[in-house]
């Protein structure tokens, strides 16, 4: 499913303002697993991180916590670092 910027980042405004609902965390896929795959040494692959979030109901609700919170570290719903910084910076201009 492509991610939609525009959408993303007016839900990540909004909830900068609003206390997190963190109840997505409690069902993630990456709860049932080890941090090793979502935050991995660098210059390893994230693609075993990317293909469990492609499959978690949470994705979306990730994604958008790790924006509103600056998540700088890690695979946060499918993206990486740097495809969150891209994100960011596509949303802003």
């Amino acid at each position: 499913m492509p991610i939609n910027i525009t959408d993303i980042t007016t839900r990540t405004a909004t909830a900068r303002g609003a206390e997190h609902e963190l109840s997505w965390q409690e069902s993630a896929l990456c709860a049932q697993t080890g941090p090793e795959f979502f935050f991995p040494a660098p210059g390893s692959s994230t693609r075993e991180a990317k293909r469990l979030c492609g499959a978690c109901e949470g994705r979306e609700a990730c994604l958008q916590y790790a924006l509103a919170n600056d998540e700088r570290f890690g695979v946060w719903g499918g993206l990486s670092e740097k495809e969150r910084q891209n994100l960011r910076r596509t949303a802003t201009s």
